[in-house]
């Protein structure tokens, strides 16, 4: 399975489309296996979610993501967690693949 992040200075970015690279964890089931960090394509409707999927990527974990992202990610058959802290990208797949991830609300407005 794989795992993105979106990061902005070094952490996991509050605001999916606003992130400067995604890191994409390799994991096997309960632990991580690998990491590759990607610099996505310009943000416009549909393309990070198109980008993701041929990058074989299962889950993306961000802070906050709008309506529109998430039905993109949803077609393309990739789970989508929001409202997770602003933390080291390896430290929350690390948690959500021990089930103890934390999230909130999103906090993406649009």
């Amino acid at each position: 399975m794989k795992v993105a992040i979106p990061v902005a200075q070094g952490n996991l970015c509050l605001h999916f489309g606003h992130c400067e690279e995604f890191a994409v964890f390799e994991t096997d089931g309960n632990r991580v296996t690998g990491e590759e960090r990607h610099t996505p394509p310009n943000h416009a409707p549909g393309v990070l979610p198109e980008w993701l999927k041929k990058l074989g990527v299962d889950v993306v974990i961000a802070g906050g993501m709008g309506m529109r992202a998430q039905q993109f990610f949803n077609r393309y058959g990739i789970e989508v967690l929001v409202g997770a802290e602003a933390t080291a990208p390896r430290q929350a797949v690390e948690k959500y693949l021990q089930g103890t991830l934390q999230t909130g609300e999103n906090i993406c407005d649009h």
